[in-house]
């Protein structure tokens, strides 16, 4: 990979919840990051951690670099916290990630994970997520994801905040970069960190002498493979239990005009209840009609 010149040349935008979803894909659209601030309370947090804290504590550390030796990563959180699933629907996440994402027919969660980065861990490589997808070069300014990661502590420099570089979701792909090309997303517990899929960036290392913890919710359109499989993750018998909003945004439902069907060209909600799916194919016409508008946004 080369090794690129490219240098911070603009602040992370720092918004409020009233801002609103419309404001926030303006910023992604521009800087391909923004956070904004105390978007959840305290009380929210502490409920958060009072169901995924002995799940976070059983979590073995990574086994590799990219991982990390002093992180832990905790997934399956729609299954195991009632609080993570009201996060992963919250309003203003989910109308950026529409307003983001507004050529994709639907779009799915990617990844739900807590990750705690302890004390003495190194910086991360910087990268894209979107890498995920094998290495494909998508076309410069398409977007096929939306990560939002919510800070469950503070985020500092120090302590291992994420580390992103504005405005690198335009350049091209493969590039290198060290943490001095980078900018600390710093912010307060309760506020969240916006970024793309194609944004290069990295956690920070952790020199302070405490714990940062984060909770990572990723969405991604429908038509591509998810990080995390929600159908092992979330065993059937608590999955009959969910809304029928969050099975969607699970992958229960298909991701484009034939893509997600069961068996007979069922709904995939026919399988979990029976008598609630819409059934069939999707929407032909309108699957056309996205494609046309689907092109990269210079």
């Amino acid at each position: 990979m080369p090794q690129s010149p490219y240098r911070v040349a603009m602040p992370i935008e720092h918004l409020a919840p009233s801002d609103g979803p419309e404001r926030v894909v303006l910023a992604l659209d521009r800087d391909g990051c923004c956070v904004v601030d105390g978007l959840v309370p305290p009380a929210v947090l502490a409920e958060l951690r009072g169901e995924l804290d002995p799940w976070l504590a059983a979590t073995p550390c990574g086994t590799d670099a990219f991982s990390g030796r002093r992180t832990r990563r905790t997934g399956g959180l729609i299954a195991r916290s009632q609080c993570a699933r009201e996060l992963v629907q919250h309003p203003l996440v989910l109308g950026a990630v529409k307003g983001l994402l507004r050529d994709a027919t639907s779009f799915q969660i990617h990844l739900t994970q807590v990750i705690a980065i302890d004390p003495g861990e190194p910086a991360q490589t910087i990268h894209r997520d979107q890498w995920a997808f094998d290495f494909f070069p998508f076309p410069r300014g398409y977007e096929v994801q939306c990560n939002t990661l919510w800070a469950m502590t503070e985020f500092t420099a120090a302590n291992g905040a994420t580390r992103v570089i504005p405005g690198s979701h335009r350049l091209e792909d493969g590039l290198r970069f060290a943490e001095a090309d980078t900018e600390a997303a710093e912010m307060s517990a309760g506020s969240v960190l916006f970024y793309t899929g194609a944004l290069y960036h990295g956690a920070g290392a952790n020199r302070s002498d405490a714990t940062r913890t984060g909770l990572n919710l990723t969405y991604v359109r429908a038509w591509l493979r998810q990080e995390e499989n929600q159908y092992l993750a979330v065993p059937p018998e608590i999955a009959r239990e969910l809304p029928d909003p969050l099975l969607r945004l699970m992958g229960y439902a298909r991701g484009a005009y034939a893509l997600g069907y069961v068996d007979d060209l069922r709904d995939p909600l026919e399988v979990l209840h029976p008598g609630r799916s819409e059934g069939g194919l999707g929407d032909l016409a309108r699957a056309n009609e996205q494609a046309r508008a689907s092109r990269p946004r210079g």
